[in-house]
This record gives C-alpha cells, structure tokens and sequence, in this order.
C-alpha cells in the first residue's frame, strides 16, 4: 500500500462507514427499534386471544352493559294490587306509567319478596290503603311516591285517599338475597370452565396427556373422571357460600337441601362439559384463557348474577333464557327463595342437561392428547 493510500484511508472519519448515505446512518440509530416494533405487532396476528382481550372485549363488555342499562325513559314500576275490596278501581288508577295487576294476598307478597313486583298496595274496606314497600330498595320507595300521586291525583289531588304505609326488609326480599344464588351460579360456572380448562391444557403442555394415551384407558373414562372431579369442590362452594348467607345476612333456604344439592350438581357437571371442551384441542394456556373467556363473557354479562335480566330487551329474553349460567340461577333462586321442588327446574335441568351432554359429546370427539 503507497503512502498516498494510507493516508486517505486515515483522513477518514472513524465513525464514517463504506456505502451507506449520511441520511442512511442518520435512521440506522433507530432502525433496530423499527425492526423489533414491527416484529412484535405481526407476532400478534399469532396471538388472537391477545388481540381479543385488548380491543374486542372492552367493546362487547360495554355493549351488553350499555343494553342493560342503555338511556330510556324511566323504568316502569311494578305495582301489585291485593284483591279484595276496591281492588278493581286501585289498578284502574294505575294504568298510565305503571304495570299493575290485582293478585291474592299471598301471591302478591311473595312476588314482592323475590323482587318482582316493587311495591304492593292493599285496599282496606274503609276505603284506605297500605303500602308495602321496602326503604333499601330505591325502586320500591320511588314506586311508593309514584303510585301514591297517581291514586290522589286520580281521586281530585288533595289526598283525600287515607294511606300508610308498611316497611319490609325481611329476609328474601333483599338484594343479598338476590345476589348470593347468583354467586353461587357464577362459582359453579368459574370452577367448572377454569380449574377443568387450564388443568387439561397444562397437562397437555407437560405431555402427561400422551402418556395417558400409551395405557389401556378409554378417553371417554379420563373426561369423565376430569369433569366429575369438580363435584367435590362444588360441595364444598355450596357450603360455604350458603352457609355465610345464611349465618351473616340471614339467608332464608326454603328449598330442600337435596333439591340444592341436585340442581348444583347438574349445575357443576353443566359446566365441566363446556370446560372439557373450551380445553378439548387447546395447546398453550394463552389459547385456552381466550376461548374460555370468550364462552363465559354472555353469560357473566347477560345470565342475571348481579341483576336481572329482565333490564334486557324483550326480543334478548328467549337468548338470555337458554344459556345455563341464566337456568343454573333461576333455578337456585327459585329453590333457594321460594322453595321450589325439583318437579318445577324441570325445564331449567333440562336447557342445563343439554348443554352438558352436547358440550361432552363435542369433547368427546375433538379432543387432542397432544
């Protein structure tokens, strides 16, 4: 090399290197981060359950709250008049704004103690009239205000109507009472889905499953024995759950044990068949959270837990109606709080046995030991 030579190539800069523009070098300092930033959003396409959890979820968990409690003129209230004397021209005053309908006395208290109607008005033989409201539930003491302007208006405005008023927060008729059958529903349904779905996934992952597949074990025998297992924790759940409700807020179980015991159990199995199938062909734990989530996100939204359902659409009822978390509800409700036979979940069982039966048949068929 001339000595010419060695001195250009010393005259140059050392951070200067062969072949890329000075704009070039200029983005080379970020090019890396570019790189990677692309990298990381294509491996998302690979993720769906990601993708799910950050931009679908939110939008369908607000849509199903935005229905349920979406802007509408004032919820009606539900007046239930006692028949008796003058119970006829009472409901007559009540057309406009509320939904009133004469019952028996007994009906008409028990429909008020499950939460059905808000307010039961009582017609005397004098010619007064009885309030039976409950002062924790706004809507009974908004419905006690409502109606009493109604019939005084109705009967010339200068409350020329005597009344009084009954206040009612016995046991059964608050929301606690409401809401504990519904958490129980929703503990049979999380118990069953998730401890069934991630067990199966994570054995899968560990490849036990395929050592299962090497013995003389028929499939059908190992899913049963996965989803059956549940039945020991849901006694368990169920014991717990009722026995804090009935010790601290004084929960009143009118139904037979048994009869809980058994809607509970068709309950566990239900959802130990949904569970075997959301994790049935799942391979990573990421997979199976998404599916699973994705199968629970109607019913925890729509099936009643924390309130009713009838917020919802009349034209949603029938939808609402057939998922099981809604069966598994109403039926723990009606034997819980009214002490409702087993005769009478017959329709419930049934939607719940359905959706067992397919979801364990579907597992049966698609599962994947590795």
């Amino acid at each position: 090399m001339t000595a010419h030579s060695t001195a250009q190539l010393e005259s140059k800069p050392a951070d200067k290197k062969p072949g890329i523009p000075a704009k070039g070098r200029r983005n080379s300092h970020w090019a890396g981060y570019w790189h990677l930033l692309g990298a990381r959003l294509k491996e998302l396409r690979r993720e769906p359950e990601v993708v799910f959890w950050i931009f679908a979820f939110p939008i369908l968990l607000a849509l199903g709250l935005g229905i349920a409690f979406r802007n509408k003129p004032a919820d009606v209230s539900r007046v239930a008049v006692v028949a008796g004397t003058d119970a006829e021209n009472t409901a007559g005053l009540l057309t406009n704004g509320f939904h009133a309908e004469v019952l028996p006395r007994a009906a008409a208290l028990q429909a008020f103690r499950l939460g059905k109607v808000d307010l039961v008005v009582i017609p005397r033989s004098d010619g007064s009239l009885e309030y039976e409201y409950d002062p924790s539930r706004p809507e009974s003491v908004l419905a006690k205000a409502s109606v009493n302007d109604a019939i005084q208006a109705g009967s010339g405005r200068k409350d020329v109507v005597p009344t009084s008023a009954h206040i009612s927060s016995e046991p059964g008729a608050r929301y606690i009472d409401f809401l504990i059958p519904g958490l129980l529903g929703m503990n049979l349904m999380g118990s069953g889905m998730w401890g069934i779905g991630f067990a199966l996934v994570e054995m899968r992952q560990r490849k036990l499953l395929k050592r299962f597949l090497a013995t003389p074990m028929r499939r059908s025998d190992f899913l049963m024995a996965i989803g059956s297992s549940r039945l020991v924790l849901m006694i368990v759940e169920l014991v717990l759950l009722l026995g804090f409700g009935a010790l601290v807020f004084k929960l009143p179980v009118r139904g037979a044990l048994l009869t809980i015991l058994l809607v509970s159990t068709v309950g566990a199995l239900t959802f130990a068949g949904l569970g075997l199938l959301s994790a049935s062909r799942a391979s990573k734990i990421e997979t199976a959270n998404g599916i699973i989530n994705v199968v629970m996100l109607p019913m925890w939204v729509f099936s009643g837990c924390f309130f009713s359902y009838e917020r919802f659409p009349a034209i949603m009822q029938p939808f609402i109606k057939a998922l099981p978390l809604t069966a598994l509800n109403d039926a723990l409700r009606s034997t819980i709080l009214e002490g409702g036979s087993l005769r009478a979940q017959g329709s419930r069982l049934l939607i719940m046995c359905l959706w067992g039966g397919v979801s364990f048949i579907l597992a049966l068929k698609w599962f994947r030991w590795a």
